[in-house]
């Protein structure tokens, strides 16, 4: 089935259930049960979706049907935020004595739960450089239960091989997490490729428009089972009116990132013909050191966001910053309206300066995410901030 249709009709037995078109929005805490032989069996049946809606809800179901055959995975389950998705796998699939290796970039609250979470638990977490194989190989210990992925990487854009990192994982026995937020499932499908577990901030492209947060978790039955049970004790929980709204986002998925990938290449390439600007790095580029790679795993496309220096310092990089007119200075990307922010200054209130350092975050990093405004705008846009430098 092709992607535009699967993301209307995957849910199609719930459109049986529900009787309506529109999805009901089932605004429910709780959920009665017929007589006590029921309730024993709702209480003790994991994931399910109408006993307590910390353990599951209708419009969770609906939700996690279209993502696991977006991700090509058994199931999948929602969580209240990207990092609940992620916290919650890790504490999920880890325990005290356990190993982890994760790269030297990864969202900023992935690296403080590597570097400073999981070792306050009893877990050893070594960090590799991403883009050189043997350092995973060799980082490989005893205990070694689990590797962290995430590619493209946020906000440096640079790219994992995940199918080397799966084959060397799977002879060794080891779990592979990927967060695949950058990509989205339309792009890149890190399972297909040998990925265990894969994790999305729903905040983002999923949900499209900037007025949720939630996390999605796809998976086989069995890891699904494990971390549900993390799940439900953390209650890192998605509420059914944010459900509702990442079903509603998810019905136009591909339309929207398919507009949004031929936005940011044309951008990355035209901001790479600007002698204001240093250095572009988006993995649509023939100029991205790892494009061949991009080419062989990111099938449909390379994403909303670009990174890029400009020709300044710190100051210099906030002048042109502030002086973008369509594009909202503000946090997350993938939604329909572009975004942008100064890197730096965003890094370095949750990052101390050797964490900026091993992320490769310079002073005059700019992070822009591509939203749907007309092509020509946008860059008239920069051309216009540009003068600021």
């Amino acid at each position: 089935m092709y992607k535009e249709t699967l993301v209307l009709h995957a849910d199609h037995d719930w459109v049986k259930k529900d009787g309506t078109v529109a999805p009901a929005i089932y605004y429910s805490s709780t959920f009665p049960a017929q007589d006590s032989a029921e309730f024993a069996e709702m209480a003790s049946k994991p994931l399910h979706s109408q006993y307590y809606t910390r353990y599951g809800n209708p419009v969770h179901e609906r939700v996690k049907a279209i993502m696991a055959e977006l991700e090509g995975t058994e199931t999948a389950l929602v969580t209240g935020s990207g990092m609940g998705a992620i916290a919650t796998t890790l504490l999920a699939l880890v325990s005290a004595g356990d190993h982890v290796i994760a790269q030297t970039r990864h969202y900023m609250s992935t690296t403080k739960i590597m570097d400073e979470m999981l070792p306050r638990f009893g877990v050893e977490v070594s960090i590799v450089e991403q883009t050189d194989l043997t350092a995973f190989e060799a980082a490989i210990r005893p205990n070694t239960k689990l590797i962290m992925l995430e590619t493209p990487a946020n906000p440096t854009l640079v790219l994992t091989d995940i199918a080397a990192v799966t084959e060397l994982a799977k002879k060794h026995g080891i779990l592979v997490v990927a967060d695949n937020t950058f990509a989205s499932p339309l792009n890149q499908r890190p399972h297909d490729l040998g990925v265990d577990v894969v994790v999305h901030s729903a905040t983002k492209y999923l949900g499209g428009h900037s007025d949720i947060t939630a996390g999605v978790i796809c998976t086989s039955h069995n890891l699904a089972e494990m971390i549900w049970d993390t799940h439900t004790s953390i209650g890192s929980v998605l509420s059914p009116m944010d459900a509702w709204l990442l079903l509603r986002g998810l019905r136009t998925l591909p339309v929207r990132m398919e507009r949004i990938n031929s936005n940011a290449l044309v951008l990355a390439e035209f901001l790479e013909n600007q002698e204001e600007i240093e250095n572009v790095y988006y993995p649509g580029l023939v100029s991205h050191p790892q494009h061949e790679l991009a080419l062989k795993q990111m099938k449909g496309g390379y994403g909303s966001v670009i990174a890029f220096a400009v020709k300044g310092d710190y100051a210099a990089t906030q002048r042109f910053v502030s002086a973008l007119n369509l594009s909202l200075n503000a946090v997350s990307l993938g939604g329909v309206e572009s975004l942008v922010v100064h890197t730096a200054a965003m890094w370095e209130g949750a990052l101390n300066e050797e964490q900026m350092k091993t992320a490769g975050i310079p002073p005059n990093f700019v992070r822009y995410s591509v939203g749907l405004e007309h092509i020509e705008d946008l860059k008239a846009d920069v051309l216009q901030a540009l003068k600021v430098l």
